[in-house]
């Protein structure tokens, strides 16, 4: 059926990156693409006295591949929360 859809136009999406849980934060990886390359950007949630809180990542850095981007924004991510906490939402 691969090939029915490339004739008619329908094209796969590409899979979602899987999110990840990392010391009471849930980080889903979201690479940008910029043109020929993939930007770092994650989603950062937790909840906060029981207020769901999320910041939004997005880095500079670009790399070649999605795959690559997703594991950069994981790691870029544990960093931010290693380094700043909760005080990544504003507090």
């Amino acid at each position: 059926m691969g090939w029915l859809s490339k004739l008619f136009g329908g094209s796969a999406a590409p899979a979602a990156p899987a999110g990840e849980a990392y010391n009471g934060f849930h980080i889903t990886p979201q690479p940008i693409k910029d043109g020929q390359v993939w930007r770092i950007a994650a989603k950062i949630t937790a909840t906060d006295e029981g207020t769901a809180k999320t910041h939004e990542m997005i880095r500079a850095d670009t790399l070649q591949s999605q795959d690559e981007a997703s594991a950069a924004s994981l790691r870029k991510a544990k960093q931010m929360i290693d380094e700043q906490g909760m005080r990544l939402f504003g507090n």
